[in-house]
């Protein structure tokens, strides 16, 4: 599974990355989570607000910073 998140390097994106970090090791999920920060990749993807997940394509939680427990249950409907 491919995570991606989309932001400028601010503390959200900052803390939307950790918290998905943290579910990797937890779960012991295999996910591949990237960071993308270019401004022009992230218009590409029809973005104006950060943080937005990129879970295998589809877009998610825009402009806000989603529990934990949301992520979760997020990666888990993917699986």
């Amino acid at each position: 599974m491919i995570i991606k998140v989309l932001g400028t390097g601010c503390k959200k994106c900052d803390k939307v990355y950790k918290m998905l970090e943290e579910i990797k090791e937890e779960e012991q999920l295999d996910l591949q989570i990237d960071k993308v920060e270019d401004l022009k990749s992230i218009v590409a993807y029809g973005v104006m607000t950060t943080p937005t997940l990129v879970i295998n394509g589809d877009l998610l939680f825009k402009g806000t910073v989603p529990s934990k427990k949301k992520l979760i249950k997020e990666i888990n409907a993917r699986i």
